[in-house]
């Protein structure tokens, strides 16, 4: 059977699909380029474990208390050494990106401390967290204030006045480096360790966390290469590769690391409790296929702002500026752009294909949202999805792919939903 009838079969019609090989085209020397970051990151990764001499008893199942859980503390120490940091703590008890930045936030700021965030507001799950919308157990009822400085209107950091909210009271800094629902640009490596090096000349001791969600492997460092004190993620994300079930990440400094484990578990105890509970081979595999797995999720961005720009529809990154991280947001002008697009994604998913996704209530949100995502794992980022906010600009973002294949077909069958519903025309 040809690659066009079996095209045919999954709903997507010639014409979309010829349209998606002509934007493709262009793409070649792009796609390469990002072949060799993630050759380079391929490295990176199996140096570590090499170092850190892996072997099959790493992926033991321990319960309980976890005491001498090999492979969790090895695991954890492939991490330190491909973020090049001091410690981390790698767990499957963290349970999203959200969860390992309230550890390393609350675990690092003590009442009368504040928290700064010198790039705007930041991702909408994490304003329950500092408190910035009343929540329980948030950090402005434990006492820590929170400020913020707003980017320039061209994307670039506002110097002046972040070095008037740099006070006495300023202990951690927090860099998020990725878009979230945001249609601005996503910080480059480069410019985070600019970034840094101007808040480290004001207050030395100033603590700096990079939210590093959907970033890692994008570029050949990482913001733990250029200062930052720990950098933070999620492991359904980027570096689980799309194996791990569950997890977090928080790399960085011992002092730092092991107040967010003592934190995480209890005073006293920190990283020699936490039972590993049979993940710890899908935490390795799913690391080591994690450069692999995000070249594929960057190529499907691409090729998404490529198709939406031939159509006049506004993309964030562009198909043609550099990217530093995984996510695409298009601004489809319309709530039924938005669903006819995430229609088409779902669509694609090998899991819940035959689900329509509609606009919802979701926790953390103060908009509804809707989500498409058909993945192996709940909520798994680096798994090919798209989601958003139901506001303005009505902006879609979509991510991830395990393979480049995969994602190529979720962009043209958003694109055939798109057709269908008569919001575009080829």
């Amino acid at each position: 059977m040809s690659i066009i009838k079996q095209y045919i079969e999954a709903g997507i019609s010639e014409k979309v699909y010829d349209f998606g090989e002509k934007a493709l085209a262009p793409l070649k020397e792009r796609f390469e380029k990002i072949e060799k970051t993630a050759e380079l990151n391929q490295l990176k990764v199996l140096n570590a474990m090499r170092k850190n001499r892996v072997d099959a008893a790493c992926f033991n199942i321990s319960t309980g208390y976890g005491y001498n859980d090999l492979g969790r503390d090895k695991i954890e120490r492939v991490y330190a050494d491909t973020f090049h940091t001091e410690a981390a703590l790698v767990r499957p008890q963290i349970v999203c990106g959200t969860h390992a930045l309230a550890v390393a936030l609350s675990a690092n700021l003590l009442p009368g401390d504040e928290l700064l965030s010198p790039v705007g507001k930041p991702y909408d799950t994490l304003e329950e967290v500092i408190g910035i919308r009343d929540s329980k157990c948030s950090l402005k009822e434990y006492g820590v204030s929170y400020r913020q400085v707003e980017l320039l209107s061209n994307g670039d950091f506002d110097y002046e006045n972040i070095k008037k909210a740099i006070n006495e009271k300023t202990k951690l800094i927090t860099i998020q480096r990725s878009k979230g629902y945001q249609v601005r640009p996503t910080l480059s490596v480069e410019r985070i360790g600019e970034l840094i090096s101007f808040i480290k000349k004001i207050k030395p001791d100033v603590v700096v966390m990079v939210d590093n969600c959907y970033g890692e492997f994008v570029e050949e460092r990482e913001p733990s290469d250029v200062g930052a004190d720990m950098v933070v993620g999620s492991l359904i994300k980027n570096p689980g590769g799309g194996l791990a079930p569950i997890g977090g990440y928080i790399c960085g400094k011992k002092e730092y690391i092991d107040r967010c484990a003592y934190r995480l578990s209890a005073p006293g105890l920190g990283q020699e409790v936490g039972a590993s509970l049979g993940v710890m081979q899908s935490f390795y595999q799913g690391f080591f296929l994690a450069p692999t797995v995000v070249a594929s999720a960057e190529k499907g961005a691409i090729f998404a702002a490529a198709i939406y720009e031939k159509l006049g529809f506004k993309a964030v990154p562009s198909s043609w500026e550099e990217r530093y991280d995984v996510i695409q947001a298009i601004e489809l002008k319309s709530a039924e752009g938005m669903s006819a697009f995430c229609k088409g994604i779902q669509k694609s998913a090998p899991v819940d294909s035959y689900v329509t996704p509609v606009p919802g209530d979701m926790p953390g949100y103060d908009s509804q949202v809707i989500m498409a995502a058909g993945a192996f794992v709940q909520g798994s980022s680096i798994e090919l999805s798209a989601d958003g906010p139901l506001r303005e600009p009505y902006a879609v973002y979509f991510q991830g792919g395990l393979t480049w294949y995969h994602a190529k077909i979720g962009v043209l069958a958003s694109l055939q939903e798109m057709v269908n519903a008569g919001l575009v025309k080829l």
